[in-house]
């Protein structure tokens, strides 16, 4: 027997500081205009000195958990989806364990690029689904800021900080989780890169010098690879569920680049009302951008119980992630409607 799968619980925090366009104008050659029109991007958040990319979880994680009216103790797993963990080792779910109190969670963390929040959703929900555990701690986060290249102006102005989770549970059958599209293209996994500190190119001073621990990216080879994948992964998904992009009452895309989401809506034919979008506020926060997305559109009231949802990543590695789920949580409006 296999159980239905859906979210139960969002929660998403962003660092206090706010590092905009004009501030970037004083630290490396860009503007304000060059920023806007190259990627839709505005402000970014940035996380305090004291701040780890476990702190940014635990908020994330304290608000779902909350919003799923869940106690700590009854999870069964967390999987934290991150590039820029605490440490190498332990892992950042743990440390989150420990700080949430979690003593009955297993514990790992994911790395797929900025696809990390869906495959951890996909991982996460088939756990259930099998019925293996009931309740399980999905979290994306990451301080990107802490590996970018600040002197860079093509990756620097990218990136910013942040954290969002989800509590995943059973639900009623035929809600939550529809169709998934977990990949990989591992050829292109040099287009987006920190190529040293790995057994690779362990940490040297030579490394450190030449920059080698920020973030390198061919943004022209993964402008291709996320026109191809983004709108491939959504029809994957939909042809799964037996459904039309007509279907879908919001499309949740990674938060890249306005341009590459632009080029999805277009390719996909979908009114753009119907595409949740805040790259303006937060820029590419990776494994973030999906659950912070989430947790906004219910805050604002654009998800019901029975919309059809699209959540839909690419990332280092090369990686791509699609999910389709009919919401299944109930908002105030269908309680009193």
């Amino acid at each position: 027997m296999t159980y239905s799968v859906g979210i139960t619980g969002v929660g998403k925090y962003l660092p206090e500081k706010i590092l905009t366009n004009q501030d970037l104008e004083k630290m490396v050659d860009t503007s304000d205009a060059w920023i806007v029109e190259r990627t839709g991007i505005r402000t970014r958040h940035i996380a305090a000195p004291e701040q780890a990319t476990s702190d940014l979880a635990l908020e994330a994680s304290l608000k779902a958990l909350a919003d799923a009216g869940a106690k700590p103790e009854e999870l069964d797993m967390i999987i934290v989806a991150t590039e820029t963990p605490d440490y190498k080792y332990p892992s950042t779910a743990c440390l989150l364990q420990a700080k949430l109190g979690a003593r009955n969670a297993a514990c790992f963390d994911l790395s797929a690029g900025c696809s990390g929040f869906v495959y951890a959703m996909g991982i996460g929900s088939q756990s259930i689904a099998s019925g293996l555990y009931r309740k399980i701690l999905i979290v994306g986060a990451e301080t990107l800021s802490r590996i970018l290249d600040w002197t860079d102006r093509n990756t620097c102005v990218l990136f910013g900080d942040g954290a969002g989770a989800a509590v995943l549970e059973r639900v009623e059958e035929g809600y939550g989780i529809l169709s998934l599209d977990l990949g990989a293209d591992g050829t292109g996994g040099g287009h987006l890169i920190q190529p040293a500190g790995g057994s690779r190119n362990p940490a040297t001073h030579e490394t450190v010098d030449a920059h080698g621990h920020t973030v390198h990216m061919n943004g022209q080879e993964v402008f291709r690879f996320a026109a191809r994948k983004m709108p491939a992964a959504c029809k994957k998904v939909l042809q799964k569920a037996g459904m039309t992009i007509d279907d879908i009452s919001l499309l949740v895309p990674h938060q890249a680049n306005r341009r590459i989401i632009d080029n999805a809506l277009t390719r996909l034919k979908i009114d753009p009302k119907r595409v949740w979008v805040n790259i303006e506020k937060y820029g590419n926060t990776s494994a973030a951008c999906i659950p912070i997305c989430l947790s906004e559109a219910w805050e604002a009231g654009r998800l019901k119980k029975g919309d059809n949802v699209i959540l839909v990543a690419f990332g280092a590695g090369l990686t791509w992630a699609g999910a389709l789920l009919k919401w299944a949580k109930e908002s105030e409006v269908d309680t009193i409607g």
